[in-house]
């Protein structure tokens, strides 16, 4: 069944003036989307991709330099006190409150900002402050809590209104493992009635691939492909991905680019073994002796080397050329 479109881009456009000589920059670049009620949807892309911008647009913080935006069918421009009532706001990294006050006091300031009784207002702190393992630290002031603790006060915050669509932007940004599962379980959780839908921007592709309906790619202000994870990785299953340890070198990466039949390459860097890890998707297997070649002649070693199945990481190098790293 069809549901209601919740967030929905026609031609969206955002042009930031460049400094003297350098030209404008184009953030979003005729940019259409549409995002179903009850989705979470991903928006992959490196920084300076736009992600950023998009949610800006949407929440009413920044105006589009031309196109439309809408959020529950009020375009967001025209819309904005409108649209502010029903949304919310989620940075990762991002100051959640005020220092001076306690964890409870800068969720009842936030709820009192959009409204909510005496009554709602504490059954709501109360029944975040539980899931998001708060309980013990709702008397703390805020400057007391560490960063973990601090982007899940940030969390609550986000969802002190009940909003009909949520913004999270790179939410589980420098969190530990066990604290980012426990605000995606929160998120997952708060999506179960259907009527809700989130827009995600993140670095993690696999933390995309666990969450969300569908995903966009997106890269220098364009959309390039826009499915679920399943069929964007079904799409790629054809061409061959390979994960190569190596020793490092410095000109790896670029040399490794211009080898034919090398469609896209990321590297990740292991400080702890002075190794690097390559990804690379391929149009066919041949490619692999001239990259092996490549690799020796480049004086790096190959210390372990295995085919993987494709994963989101994937088909961004693949459209890319590039991994985020």
């Amino acid at each position: 069944m069809k549901r209601d479109i919740s967030i929905e881009t026609r031609a969206l456009r955002r042009v930031f003036k460049g400094v003297p000589g350098a030209g404008d920059v184009v953030a979003l670049d005729s940019v259409d989307l549409a995002i179903e009620e009850g989705e979470i949807f991903g928006l992959l892309g490196p920084n300076g991709a736009g992600k950023t911008t998009m949610i800006k647009i949407l929440a009413t913080l920044l105006l589009p330099t031309s196109g439309e935006a809408y959020v529950k069918g009020l375009e967001v421009s025209k819309n904005a006190s409108k649209v502010r009532k029903i949304i919310n706001l989620v940075s990762g990294g991002e100051t959640p409150g005020y220092g001076i006050l306690s964890v409870k006091e800068n969720l009842w300031f936030f709820s009192q900002l959009y409204g909510l009784s005496r009554q709602g207002a504490n059954e709501r702190i109360k029944n975040l402050v539980t899931q998001l393992g708060l309980d013990n630290y709702i008397d703390t002031r805020m400057s007391k809590l560490s960063t973990g603790y601090k982007q899940r006060l940030n969390l609550a915050r986000g969802f002190i209104n009940n909003p009909s669509v949520v913004f999270l932007d790179e939410p589980t940004l420098g969190l530990d493992v066990l604290s980012a599962k426990q605000l995606r379980t929160m998120i997952k959780s708060w999506m179960t009635d259907g009527t809700k839908t989130v827009l995600l921007t993140t670095h993690y592709m696999a933390e995309a691939d666990e969450m969300c309906n569908r995903v966009g790619i997106i890269d220098q202000g364009r959309i390039l492909a826009c499915d679920t994870p399943q069929k964007l990785k079904a799409k790629i299953a054809s061409r061959p991905s390979w994960k190569i340890e190596v020793t490092p070198n410095i000109q790896e990466l670029d040399t490794l680019k211009t080898v034919p039949g090398v469609i896209g390459v990321s590297e990740v860097s292991n400080i702890e073994t002075g190794t690097s890890t390559l990804k690379l998707v391929l149009e066919d297997e041949s490619v692999m002796s001239d990259l092996l070649s490549t690799i020796n002649r480049n004086g790096s070693r190959v210390l372990n080397m295995g085919k993987s199945e494709p994963t989101l990481e994937d088909v961004y190098i693949n459209l890319v050329g590039k991994g985020l790293q």
